[in-house]
């Protein structure tokens, strides 16, 4: 996983500009994540996950065009890059190795 790690919070943040395809900012990240973790989140915790991402190559940014509703202000859209994905898929499979190498007797118990 040598140079792919991604922390809870990256890898949420990775997952819902996926999930948004396009129109993926850090205002519409941020309430996507906050509906689907069902959490409120900083919006300066996004743009630095959004940031960080994009320096890690996961994610690539493109400016909008302005718009008078935003006082001729452009935004940022990001997209999952293929790098991106693959980041996903390895910690996706790491961490349904983990789950399914669980004891049954943990899950049913809740010992840990």
């Amino acid at each position: 996983m040598k140079g792919t790690y991604l922390g809870e919070f990256e890898e949420i943040v990775l997952l819902t500009v996926g999930v948004l395809d396009g129109e993926a900012y850090g205002l519409s990240v941020k309430y996507e994540a906050e509906q689907r973790t069902n959490r409120k989140i900083n919006l300066s915790a996004i743009h630095s996950a959004l940031y960080r991402l994009e320096r890690k190559g996961y994610l690539r940014s493109e400016m909008g065009e302005a718009t008078q509703r935003r006082g001729g202000k452009r935004k940022k859209y990001f997209f999952v890059t293929s790098q991106g994905v693959r980041a996903l898929n390895e910690i996706k499979t790491i961490r349904a190795d983990l789950w399914a190498s669980l004891p049954k007797v943990v899950l049913k118990e809740g010992k840990a």
